[in-house]
């Protein structure tokens, strides 16, 4: 079987599970607009991986055109910040 790889950008956050409270992660894919969580970053990103097979084929499968991620258009942004005081990332 012929399979095609589709390379996609996918940011993962922690979060809050709604409903409980409990902490965990939501990772998300911008070009497609799909997110999933799970309770760690490895489960968030499989979790979204088989969400965006599942969007991808519901796309193929009704003949709509399939949005990819386009490398060239890779940006990276650098910004700078005072040294002294406290951040809180979260």
């Amino acid at each position: 079987m012929k399979t095609n790889v589709l390379n996609y950008h996918v940011i993962v956050k922690p979060d809050i599970e709604t409903g409980t409270g409990k902490p965990g992660f939501t990772a998300f894919c911008p070009t497609l607009g799909v997110a999933d969580d799970g309770d760690t970053v490895e489960e968030a990103i499989t979790n979204v991986k088989e969400a965006i097979r599942t969007y991808v084929s519901s796309l193929k499968a009704d003949g709509l055109f399939v949005p990819t991620d386009n490398p060239s258009q890779d940006i990276l942004t650098q910004v700078s910040l005072p040294a002294s005081g406290l951040f809180n990332f979260i």
